[in-house]
Formats: C-alpha cells, sequence, structure tokens
C-alpha cells in the first residue's frame, strides 16, 4: 500500500505527497545527492537543511564498500549515521557495479565484480542490496536491476529487462522478509522498482507493465541519461508513463539539467536526481535565472555583484561574483563550498517554484518561460 497523495494535475504534470517514516515529501522533488552519506562540495547535513532539501540520496555499492552497512546498521542506520532526520533513498548499487564493466560478470543469482577501492572479489544481487539498504535503514530503497548501455543489442536488451524483473520479484520478497525482521533499523521502509528497456518502446512498456503488477510502493524509469538524445528520453518516459500506476510516485533515475526537470514534470514525473548541481559547482559553473554562469570568466574579476541577484541563497546574501572567482582562481576549498551551496539551492527552489506553478495552476506558463533558459550558456 502506497503512501502517496495525488493532489492535483495539470496536463500530465502531478502535485503529491509521498508520506515516509522520516517525514513527508513534497512532489515534484529533487532529490541532493550525498553518495557517500555526503554531499560533494563539504556541505553538511545542517547546510542541507537550510537549502530547502527534502530528501537525501545515498549509493548502497559505495556504503557497502565503505564503511561497510553492517557498520552502519550497529551504529543505528543511515540516517543517525549523518545526522540527517528527513527522508532517503538509497540507490540499489546496480548502476555502480554495472559501470565497472570491466571487473564485474553478470548470472542469474547476481554480479560478482572488483571492488573499485581495493580490488576485493565482492558479489551482489537482488537478495544483497535489499539487505544492505534494510541495514541502512533509508526510507526508499531501490531494486537491483541491470543498466544497460545505450545503444545496446535489442536481444541483450530484451534479456537484461527479462532478468531485471525476476530481479524485482526476488527484490520484493527480500524486502518483505527483511521488513519483519525484529530489530529492524526502517519498518517503514518503501521499495520503488525500475523500468528498463533502453530507448526500445515495446520493451519499455512490457517491462512496465509487468513491474506494475507486482503493486509496489513506488516505480522508476531507469537506464536513461546514459547516451541517448534528449529527444529520445522524453519519448522514452510518454511511453512509459502511460502505463505506470497513477496512484504510485514516479521516479526518472539519473536526471538531470534544468530543462530536463521542467520537462519531465510536464511527462508526469514527480522524483528526480542528479549530480549535476554539485559537480557543475565545483567546476565554477552556476545555474541562475537567465542561464548557466561560468564564474572563471575574465568579465567577473571585478563584478561586486551576487551569483544571481534574483537568488535569496545564503551565498548570493553575503559574497560577490569577483570573490568567488578569485576563490575558484585560487583553489580555495571554499569555492567548492559556496558553489554547490549555491547550485543546490537553485535545483531545491526551483523544485518549489514547480510546486507553486502546480498549486496556482499556471505550470505551463512557468515551463514556457524558464524552460528553454534555464539550460543556455551566459
Amino acid at each position: 500500500m502506497t503512501q502517496f497523495q495525488l493532489l492535483k494535475t495539470e496536463g500530465k504534470a502531478r502535485r503529491g505527497i509521498l508520506r515516509t517514516a522520516h517525514g513527508d515529501i513534497q512532489t515534484p522533488v529533487f532529490m541532493n545527492v550525498a553518495t557517500q552519506a555526503a554531499i560533494k562540495g563539504a556541505l553538511s547535513s545542517e547546510d542541507l537543511q537550510q537549502l530547502q532539501c527534502q530528501v537525501v540520496l545515498s549509493n548502497t555499492y559505495h556504503l557497502h564498500v565503505r564503511p561497510g552497512d553492517e557498520l552502519i546498521r550497529e551504529l543505528g542506520g543511515l540516517h543517525r549515521f549523518m545526522r540527517w532526520d528527513g527522508p532517503i533513498l538509497t540507490d540499489s548499487g546496480g548502476f555502480q557495479v554495472f559501470s565497472l564493466a570491466g571487473l564485474r560478470k553478470i548470472r542469474e543469482e547476481g554480479v560478482r565484480f572488483h571492488s573499485h577501492v581495493d580490488g576485493r572479489l565482492l558479489f551482489m544481487g537482488p537478495e544483497e542490496s535489499m539487505r544492505i539498504q534494510a541495514n541502512l535503514g533509508s526510507d526508499i530503497a531501490m531494486a537491483f536491476d541491470e543498466c544497460v548501455k545505450i545503444p545496446s543489442p535489442r536481444k541483450y536488451v530484451e534479456e537484461s529487462a527479462e532478468r531485471t524483473v525476476r530481479w524485482l520479484e526476488r527484490c520484493k520478497a527480500s524486502w518483505q522478509r527483511f521488513l519483519q525482521e525484529e530489530g529492524a533499523v526502517n519498518p517503514g521502509q518503501m521499495l520503488f522498482g525500475i523500468n528498463q528497456g533502453a530507448v526500445f518502446p515495446d520493451i519499455r512498456r512490457e517491462n512496465m507493465k509487468r513491474i506494475a503488477e507486482l503493486d509496489l510502493p513506488g516505480y522508476a524509469i531507469g537506464g536513461l541519461a546514459v547516451g541517448e538524445s534528449h529527444q529520445e528520453m522524453y519519448d522514452t518516459i510518454e511511453v512509459v508513463e502511460e502505463w505506470m500506476p497513477a496512484d504510485k510516485p514516479r521516479y526518472l533515475m539519473g536526471v538531470g539539467t534544468p530543462s530536463n526537470i521542467i520537462e519531465s514534470v510536464a511527462r508526469g514525473v514527480d522524483f528526480f536526481d542528479c549530480v549535476m548541481p554539485a559537480r557543475n559547482g565545483r567546476h565554477g559553473h552556476l545555474f541562475t535565472k537567465k542561464g548557466i554562469l561560468n564564474i572563471k570568466n575574465e568579465k567577473y574579476a571585478r563584478d561586486e555583484g551576487p551569483i544571481d541577484p534574483s537568488c535569496n541563497c545564503p551565498v548570493c546574501r553575503q559574497y560577490s561574483r569577483a570573490y568567488l572567482r578569485h576563490l575558484v582562481k585560487a583553489e580555495e576549498m571554499l569555492a567548492m563550498r559556496l558553489a554547490v551551496t549555491h547550485n543546490l539551492f537553485f535545483y531545491n527552489n526551483m523544485m518549489q517554484e514547480i510546486r507553486d506553478s502546480l498549486d496556482r495552476d499556471c505550470f505551463e506558463e512557468y515551463r514556457r518561460e524558464h524552460s528553454k533558459i534555464f539550460d543556455e550558456r551566459i
């Protein structure tokens, strides 16, 4: 039984609330990526609260390898470990495992692979992923799946999508079993299934039909933003969305730019995550209402204005473009922290604006005004 409440719609766009063991999530929502229980950019859990962050996303594979999920369980679970009292989603580790192309072997039971940290041989399958996520105690656990490369041969994609369904059935059984264990870290943990099928519309459609029959608390569209065009991504969302349960939350994994998010909200997606705001910030690329600004440019050397005059983030309230450019050029650590702070605020604030526009029945107007310009280079 899902805890998702659909409040209203505008076209395909949806406004809702997902109730979790650690608080309500107002959707559409962007999840701030804390892969190893930390944002890359020296931001703390306290910082995230100030930046309107609703959900933190951490990674099963990375936390299993270091410091170890058993250790985190022993210390009270991931919420207590990183001192974050809001909702947490844990990715299953599948994407990371399958990105180790030269270091892994796929079998029906799961995947054997070598750790990227110390080279030791590890094994992960549906049961192992669910056990690790149960130990972490996240509010949303993601199913263990295979993220295939795009392009990939049709026959391989078909076989992979079929295996992903079988793995999902095993994930569901393990998830239900672990929740009932005495001393479960988070008895309210939810499981989201993942749709796969590369950019083959018929494979995507049939895969979504199959996994919808499992009646899980939520569903994700995986395997996108890995090399296909934006139009191929949008076309795939439209194919899958038609078969996604309307009363369950929908998550587009690993996406994306501000425009990608706005356009995907328009196609019925509720949840997003992406490393882009933090990664771009660390390289001096800052999101503003007028487009993406490269703070390294010489023209900002004497600019005493804020990154974005319309922004109310802690950085724009206090620091100038000139100062931030100096920090970046001097390779000071503070540059990274300030830039990532601004970018995450931009993304979280953008989602608040999207929710507000849906509340006021003017999302299409917001989309027309901002979707294209947010991704342009200044």
